[in-house]
């Protein structure tokens, strides 16, 4: 099939389109720590929005009080209207939250929402922000808000690990999955702690102490990639949900994914470190897949248990990510999990094999590479003579 071919949408499809179309959309400004500028870029981007004839409100917005997002603030609220906040008295004492009841009524295009992972006092509809934010797209109403990497509830136990601070607020992955664009807020761990030492993120007295432990320049180096990889998923996870929506199942050049055929033979080896350096050399993601035959598991010797976890340890060293996939036919689903995926170059092994065995049956490789289509094949050939794993019908899977 053409790459850009597509196939007749059915009813249900086209109700899920039309319901999506009928929904707000969701722009998310991701950091990987604070003061990195969401609050102040999420305003600026608001008010170039209103310019453009688009009716604004702010709903809620968290200034910390930092002077560059105060100003901005200032400069915000003269071009478009804030949404007064709502009371809500607690042990003795009023808090506000952000009017839910009163956005909604307002209908207007977009609205600003900060701070995405908060939880909203008692007495709230919603005990979270972030379905306050859900309720207000569900009405139609577009909605730019900010957060930081580690409030995602997959991240809060490797942002411990890292950081050694266990954040208490924290959104579930879905909320990503649900935004339609996310924008990275980027900067530099250097520049980042020469604003905090400048006092533009925080007071001299807690600066001084964030400079000790959270915003060491270890730290905001891993979450900074948390942040990048967490962005270019989202990416990815589009353009993967486009081609579904399209029945698209040629491979597109967008995403340089290289997919290594894992098994349990010492000579996978070669071929996850062939794959390495080929996805490193563009830049590309690295995937290790090993297909599993029905009643492989308890035929596998333990010497060959142990080889094939030492080979997919290999490919996480190496950066890649594993998957298992449960089949009998082992080139068909590595082709299917191939083009689902968008994979660009697959990489497999193939035994040197006496010409009377190549008449009568082909090889895993060979079918792979016929049924290839645009996907680019590199097959690495085994020196020794024999049958290997990826010759033998029933035995372990691909190379």
């Amino acid at each position: 099939m053409p790459w850009n071919e597509t196939t007749r949408k059915t009813p249900e499809e086209l109700l899920a389109q039309v319901q999506h179309e009928a929904r707000g959309k969701f722009k998310l400004f991701l950091g990987a720590a604070a003061g990195v500028g969401k609050t102040y870029r999420m305003l600026d981007e608001a008010r170039i929005r209103k310019r453009e004839g688009l009716d604004v409100v702010i709903g809620w917005i968290e200034t910390h009080g930092r002077a560059e997002t105060e100003s901005s603030l200032a400069q915000s609220v003269e071009q478009m209207p804030m949404i007064p906040p709502r009371a809500l008295p607690y042990k003795g004492t009023i808090l506000q939250e952000m009017d839910l009841n009163a956005i909604i009524a307002r209908q207007p295009q977009l609205v600003v929402v900060d701070e995405l992972a908060h939880t909203n006092a008692a007495g709230s509809r919603n005990t979270k922000r972030y379905q306050d934010v859900f309720e207000l797209l569900d009405a139609g109403i577009n909605v730019y808000s900010a957060m930081n990497v580690q409030h995602l509830e997959s991240l809060n136990n490797v942002v411990q690990q890292i950081t050694g601070v266990q954040v208490r607020e924290t959104v579930p992955d879905r909320v990503l999955e649900r935004a339609d664009e996310i924008e990275l807020i980027d900067v530099s761990p250097a520049e980042l702690i020469e604003r905090l030492k400048a006092g533009k993120i925080y007071k001299p007295d807690r600066a001084n102490a964030a400079l000790q432990n959270f915003f060491r320049s270890g730290n905001l180096t891993a979450l900074r990639e948390l942040a990048l990889r967490r962005a270019a998923g989202h990416v990815e996870q589009q353009l993967d949900a486009h081609r579904a929506t399209e029945h698209i199942t040629a491979s597109w050049p967008a995403a340089e994914r290289v997919m290594v055929c894992v098994t349990a033979d010492p000579f996978s080896q070669k071929l996850i470190r062939s794959a390495a350096r080929l996805a490193l050399s563009m830049h590309g993601e690295l995937w290790a897949v090993y297909v599993e035959q029905p009643g492989e598991a308890t035929r596998r010797s333990t010497a060959a248990a142990h080889q094939l976890e030492t080979n997919l340890s290999l490919a996480r060293t190496l950066g890649a990510e594993v998957v298992a996939l449960q089949e009998r036919a082992l080139a068909p689903a590595l082709l299917v999990w191939a083009r689902e995926h968008n994979v660009a170059h697959i990489v497999v092994g193939k035994g040197v094999r006496p010409r009377w065995q190549r008449i009568f049956r082909a090889s895993v490789a060979d079918d792979i590479v016929d049924g290839s289509g645009d996907i680019d094949v590199m097959v690495v050939t085994h020196k020794r003579h024999g049958t290997s794993l990826m010759d033998r019908v029933g035995e372990s899977s691909a190379e």
